[in-house]
């Protein structure tokens, strides 16, 4: 039997479903897409986020925007946990930008949406799920804020986990540097169908195209051109896989007035053309 919890209320919404057969196909047919999502994995769990595949070897935490691609490829032996929720819910933009709806988790530079737990810290992620659980179980007027705490403690402690897998240890201690390099992240994932170029976002930062490059060559992190072409190149995916739109309207779609250029960028990046890489994705006709 399929087990969900639902909080609604108002705009808000926010629930906890458990990830296995019964929920599968309502998982993969999109009835959670508009949501921002946690996915809690446990070992054998094939699932592609984008066009990117995972496989658990291990609890797994996945942080999903409401705006990527989610499939599961393969069920592992032990039920997950699925949290999906709108911005109404939760999201700070103002304070604690780390742990806000659009942060490190969700937003990053190496577009890394997976963070893996070793046993200890597996230990300190379930017990915010079980209490999570407990708290649906009870009718009680401070159930939404006490469902809002445990999704932020949940937060708070997977950022501190995903920074200590996947960031420099120079980048860590640097908070600054940090939240600069999330802000530009941010800024490309809003504007990359109108700006293109790195002295597009050095005018939205008011500082030089120099200086961005500079701080994440320091850093050894890709370079910012590459960030900026990279969310171009997986949106292209997106349209060409999930959309009827032909090539040249998803060049124009994504703010190129030559798309022959377009193209050529796509083969560049894929070492496919656009067509190539749809015709991969289009199931046989019977």
């Amino acid at each position: 039997m399929n087990q969900q919890h639902r909080f609604q209320s108002s705009l808000k919404t926010l629930g906890l479903l458990s990830v296995n057969k019964e929920s599968e196909a309502a998982i993969n047919q999109g009835d959670y897409k508009a949501y921002i999502k946690v996915l809690y994995l446990h070992k054998g769990y094939k699932i592609t986020v984008d066009f990117a595949a995972y496989a658990t070897e291990q609890p797994t935490l996945f942080f999903i925007g409401p705006n990527q691609y989610l499939q599961l490829e393969t069920l592992g032996k032990q039920p997950g946990q699925l949290i999906y929720y709108n911005r109404d819910f939760y999201c700070i933009q103002i304070h604690d930008e780390e742990v806000a709806c659009d942060g490190l988790l969700f937003n990053n530079i190496h577009n890394m949406p997976m963070t893996v737990l070793t046993q200890d810290e597996a230990a300190l992620i379930d017990p915010i799920f079980a209490q999570m659980l407990d708290e649906f179980e009870l009718n009680d007027a401070s159930q939404e804020e006490m469902i809002r705490t445990y999704l932020k403690q949940l937060f708070i402690r997977s950022t501190r986990i995903w920074k200590k897998q996947h960031l420099d240890k120079t980048l860590v201690q640097q908070p600054t540097d940090l939240e600069f390099f999330r802000k530009f992240t941010q800024l490309v994932d809003a504007h990359y169908k109108a700006r293109h170029s790195v002295a597009d976002y050095a005018d939205l930062l008011a500082m030089a195209a120099k200086t961005i490059t500079h701080k994440f060559k320091r850093l050894n992190l890709p370079q910012p051109n590459e960030v900026i072409k990279n969310r171009i190149i997986l949106e292209a995916k997106r349209l060409l896989v999930h959309t009827s739109l032909t090539a040249k309207e998803i060049a124009y779609e994504l703010g190129y007035e030559d798309p022959a250029y377009f193209s050529r960028q796509f083969l560049l990046k894929t070492g496919e053309s656009p067509s190539g890489y749809r015709a991969k994705f289009l199931l046989p006709t019977t």
